[in-house]
């Protein structure tokens, strides 16, 4: 099965496993496929995460996150008085990171794949060639060269000549030096299920492991779904997790990341402690509660795939804002990403998410921004049970998060989950967002009692999830209705 935001993606993910391929040949058909489908979010000139476990239990995180570029320094997008230039850091040369997921798909494509790479990206090229002839060839060029012809040979050069003409700092040496890293994947447990998830850079899959952690003892089931008690506990898990998330993560090349207390039962009980049972914690006084830091040196895509044999295959990545920064180097066809707006440009000051971050996700040569990118696989005793992700910015972790407590607390179909209306809260800016039909009026004003400031915002998201029936074996897949042109399909 494969559940993807375009149904042209979907289905040559669904040719590839037809033809014998594994999940792993699949996803990378799929990335490319969505490069053309999906330009506003699909990509090769953007990055992300690919999260894979093996059917015999092995598991491999690959980050192909975008790089600050060499020449890139803390206080870029500040002007002459220090204040953020916003638009410097979202649109333009100036906002480019160096790509990363050509690197990623051949990474995975060398370590798990089966079909060679002109097999793989032969979908893509065909509907590139029907949409997009420039990008049709910049993709054939991939196709018979590989990460060379992307980072070292004539693509690199047509970035970096484009980026020297609009005012951008890309270099080739910002190509031909670009790695793919892979860290150990994020590990918790919730009511008997065992979650796989992102680790930093990502904050992904700590700040969703810490939110479990602080509900893991409430009773989700018993009070019902987005009941006055689980929307008061779960935003107030959710508002001291972002507090966490914005203060202690960072690229772990150059920050230590303090994911071992952060998830740690006894931090939980804490952080459980400090919520009042009638009313809502301002944000303003909630502090990242390990203490002091110490100081050291929305448009996104999501698929997932499970194959015949039970490998399974999460991706998130991301272009950032909607197209990026919207710039093309010459008539390569492809739209580059707006990432370095991840970074803080300024501490305190929000980025285009409203995420208020500190000095550990300061701009540096060569470093990662922190990413809310979301990848999920969960098992129960062994056997897997779900694939999930989304789009969303900050709101990838709480759209995860409720779409796994949708299936596993509230007995949804993968469906039901993905079109589930959501809210969220991330700290800053204090406000608890949600959907039209998350609550009803009597609990809106119930929650504006005890405190909370309410905003409707019309919808967000698109996750794409696929479930493991325990009794039978099939799977059940979910394509989120707020991406019309999504699918799930199986065979």
């Amino acid at each position: 099965m494969v559940a993807t935001a375009h149904h042209d993606a979907t289905q040559a993910g669904i040719s590839i496993l037809r033809a014998g391929g594994n999940a792993v040949d699949a996803a990378i058909a799929v990335a490319y496929a969505l490069a053309v489908v999906d330009p506003c979010c699909g990509n090769i000139g953007g990055g992300g995460f690919m999260l894979i476990r093996l059917h015999d239990g092995r598991e491999r995180f690959l980050d192909f996150r975008e790089t600050a570029p060499l020449r890139a320094t803390p206080a870029m997008f500040l002007d002459r008085y220090g204040n953020v230039r916003t638009q410097a850091s979202r649109k333009g040369w100036l906002a480019v990171g160096v790509p990363g997921t050509v690197a990623g798909m051949e990474t995975a494509r060398r370590d798990f794949a089966t079909m060679s790479r002109a097999r793989l990206m032969a979908p893509a090229i065909a509907l590139a060639r029907e949409f997009n002839p420039q990008l049709a060839r910049t993709l054939a060029l991939i196709a018979r060269g590989g990460s060379d012809a992307f980072y070292r040979g004539p693509i690199a050069r047509a970035v970096v000549r484009a980026s020297n003409a609009n005012g951008g700092i890309l270099t080739l040496g910002d190509f031909s030096e670009y790695r793919v890293e892979e860290p150990r994947p994020i590990h918790c447990a919730f009511g008997g299920y065992d979650l796989i998830s992102a680790p930093p850079p990502s904050s992904g899959g700590v700040t969703l492991c810490e939110i479990l952690n602080i509900l893991a003892s409430y009773p989700l089931q018993a009070w019902g779904w987005h009941n006055l008690r689980f929307l008061h506990y779960a935003t107030e898990a959710e508002r001291r997790a972002f507090a966490d998330r914005n203060a202690y993560l960072g690229d772990p090349d150059f920050v230590s990341n303090p994911v071992a207390q952060l998830l740690a039962p006894s931090y939980a009980v804490k952080l459980r402690s400090e919520i009042l049972p009638d009313r809502a914690t301002p944000s303003s006084e909630v502090r990242p509660g390990l203490g002091v830091v110490a100081k050291e040196g929305e448009d996104t895509t999501h698929y997932s795939i499970v194959d015949c044999w039970g490998n399974a295959v999460a991706v998130t990545y991301t272009l950032n804002d909607s197209f990026g920064a919207g710039v093309v180097a010459g008539d390569t066809g492809f739209l580059l990403n707006d990432e370095m707006d991840d970074f803080t440009s300024k501490p305190g000051v929000a980025n285009m998410y409203g995420l208020v971050q500190g000095e550990r996700n300061a701009i540096a040569p060569g470093k990662r921004p922190l990413s809310s990118m979301t990848p999920t696989i969960v098992t129960q005793r062994g056997m897997l049970r779900m694939v999930t992700g989304s789009p969303g910015g900050p709101r990838i972790v709480t759209t995860t998060l409720e779409t796994l407590l949708d299936v596993f607390v509230y007995g949804m179909s993968a469906q039901t989950a993905v079109d589930a209306p959501r809210t969220h809260m991330q700290w800053l800016p204090d406000e608890l967002e949600y959907e039209p039909g998350a609550f009803n009026s009597e609990t809106a004003r119930a929650l504006q009692q005890m405190g909370y400031r309410l905003n409707e915002v019309p919808k967000w998201g698109s996750a794409q999830t696929i479930v493991v029936n325990p009794r039978t074996g099939l799977l059940e897949g979910g394509s989120d209705r707020r991406t019309p042109a999504g699918s799930a399909a199986g065979y």
